[in-house]
């Protein structure tokens, strides 16, 4: 079977055969994820953001129209560090193709050298033994057989093969990944797609799996009902032929609020507040064909959601956190917050989930707390696809997030209160308590499925069968002498009793420490602890 050029149909088969066999296979990358604790793993947060990018892909006529799609769906869909990146690869792959109707094998390969340039780009220290390094020997292989091959099969086999070589060496790249025994996950996954996509060109049939859309639960800012000048939260896409986003936008402007258009020639996504759906509906039919329209009255949701600690309508400035828990959430809305995104350890939102939640908040600036360094990377995609002022405080854990809330202006601006909400949690030191959800080796342990695991800022430090005890060692390895408050939030599956109980202990070995305890509600993380 050979390929001199990849057509809009081939490259669609591509894609889509990739999403395939690495949604069949994410438990394969997710296994290779350095830390055993429950996480947003690799494999899983490159599916999803791999079904968001091959969701539109459906008969289109040109190789820069299916590249371009996928870059839209990537871009919006990314979750976690790996799906960002994903993206920009993606990102940069349709950039190379331009406005190609099909691509040669030249084509391709030039392509996939874009993708990571605009990768490496994106990411601000990039290192090496990553999915940044499998990609660029991947795209380096292409360019090179490229040069003497005419067929894209072969080059991308030959490809594949390099990208093998590359992912085997990573362990020798990265000290960590050779401690676990593992190749980078990222990596694997990137070549999972890359592999797929040549199954389905050689007709093995690899299908995108069905994803049911997910529900989001972005409540509205709590104030009364006059307080939503315009009812009806509006979102569709239209697809048609030389769209432009700045008439679309410019018809839309005056007809509510919180508008958002943003798409290139072929499709526009919009969402709007507004009063008169209809009107803005008949307008976009007249742009082109409507597709995925969604219409929600605000002020029916807000009778039902309503939650009168959240922020006034008129706020200069509001904060969107990322946060697991009913417990944590409340915390978080009492300090002032206007949106909780029910997300984190296990659940780590999209950038379209994050986008919706910036542009629904009812402030003229925003600042978003990801309080997980998994979703720092997504939470600057969506910040860099808002057309408001949008602030990325970069917490790693709800116990910095907690704390950056204390140092909140909402009558400062978004960039002020991110440097001040900044240095509020620079002090802060974080104790999580969990288990492993598989055997691993790490920083000296060996670790045994169902350990429960202590860490200490992120690092895992205890290794125990007794999660009390474990508690205590953790707190034993942080306690300083200038402490003066240990704050537990204890999780979904531990009782008042037990919490207290624990917090008692800690107060008999520490006496000269103030101990608090709350109920954070957060799943399969029994204790998240805060020192100040």
């Amino acid at each position: 079977m050979k390929f001199t050029e990849l057509t809009a149909a081939l490259l669609e088969k591509f894609f889509i055969g990739g999403c395939g066999f690495l949604t069949a296979n994410k438990e394969v990358v997710d296994a290779l994820n350095v830390f055993p604790v429950p996480d947003g793993d690799t494999g899983t947060n490159m599916s999803l953001t791999m079904n968001s990018a091959v969701k539109d892909l459906t008969g289109l006529s040109s190789a820069a129209q299916v590249a371009h799609t996928v870059s839209r769906g990537a871009l919006m869909g990314a979750r976690g560090n790996s799906g960002v990146i994903l993206s920009q690869l993606f990102r940069g792959f349709a950039q190379g193709v331009g406005d190609k109707k099909s691509l040669s094998a030249a084509d391709f390969a030039f392509s996939l050298q874009k993708g990571v340039e605009l990768a490496y780009k994106s990411v601000m220290k990039p290192v090496e033994g990553t999915i940044l390094t499998v990609s660029r020997e991947v795209a380096a292989a292409a360019v090179k057989e490229a040069k003497q091959n005419e067929d894209v099969f072969e080059v991308i086999t030959y490809a594949l093969e390099q990208g093998q070589a590359a992912l085997n060496n990573t362990p020798n790249q990265l000290p960590v990944l050779k401690q676990a025994g593992v190749v980078d996950a990222g990596g694997k996954g990137f070549l999972m797609i890359l592999e797929g996509g040549v199954r389905a060109l050689q007709g093995e049939k690899i299908e995108a799996p069905l994803t049911r859309k997910e529900k989001r639960d972005f409540p509205l800012p709590g104030a009364d009902q006059l307080s939503i000048p315009f009812q009806y939260c509006t979102e569709f896409i239209i697809k048609g032929d030389r769209l432009s986003v700045e008439t679309i936008k410019s018809q839309f402007q005056d007809q509510g609020d919180s508008l958002l258009v943003v798409g290139t020639e072929d499709l526009v996504k919009v969402h709007v507040h507004t009063n008169h759906p209809g009107e803005i509906l008949e307008f976009a039919l007249t742009q082109g064909s409507l597709h995925d329209i969604k219409i929600d009255n605000m002020k029916e949701q807000h009778r039902e959601t309503m939650d009168l600690t959240g922020p006034p309508a008129e706020e200069k400035c509001a904060v969107v956190v990322v946060a697991a828990g009913e417990g944590l959430a409340e915390i978080f809305r009492s300090l002032g917050v206007a949106t909780v995104i029910n997300g984190g350890q296990t659940m780590n939102p999209s950038a379209e989930d994050l986008l919706t939640a910036i542009e629904k908040v009812a402030a003229r600036e925003v600042v978003v707390l990801p309080n997980n360094r998994n979703i720092i990377l997504t939470a600057q995609q969506a910040q860099s696809l808002s057309e408001k002022s949008v602030a990325v405080v970069p917490t790693k854990s709800l116990a910095q997030g907690l704390a950056a809330m204390l140092a909140f202006d909402q009558d400062q601006t978004a960039a002020h209160n991110r440097e001040e909400m900044t240095k509020a949690f620079a002090h802060v030191k974080t104790g999580e308590v969990t288990y492993a959800v598989r055997d691993s080796s790490f920083n000296g342990f060996s670790i045994k499925e169902k350990d429960i695991l202590g860490l200490v800022n992120g690092s895992i430090e205890i290794i125990g069968q007794d999660v009390n005890q474990v508690v205590l060692d953790v707190i034993e390895k942080m306690v300083e002498p200038d402490h003066e408050l240990i704050t537990l939030f204890y999780g979904h599956h531990v009782t008042e009793e037990e919490a207290n109980a624990v917090a008692a202990r800690i107060s008999e070995d520490f006496p000269n420490v103030e101990v608090e305890v709350h109920y954070g509600g957060q799943p399969l993380y029994y204790y998240l602890i805060s020192l100040e």
